[in-house]
């Protein structure tokens, strides 16, 4: 794991992604109040785990991988 990414981190982005079709990393990190460069991080790591996926519509979102 990434320092400073915990489980807990990785829960509540997915929790959060539940909730929304598709998020930037931004609002994700906004909605959960952590630091975007940790959320990114812990994205990064949900991402290799095969948790969630990248879309490119015109800019880059995430979305829990069906």
């Amino acid at each position: 794991m990434t320092e400073g990414v915990t489980d807990e981190l990785k829960e509540k982005i997915l929790k959060y992604l539940s909730t929304t079709s598709k998020a930037k990393n931004r609002d994700v990190a906004r909605a959960i109040e952590v630091d975007k460069p940790l959320v990114d991080k812990a994205i990064g790591e949900l991402a290799k785990e095969g948790k969630i996926e990248y879309l490119y519509l015109e800019t880059s979102y995430i979305k829990l991988k069906a």
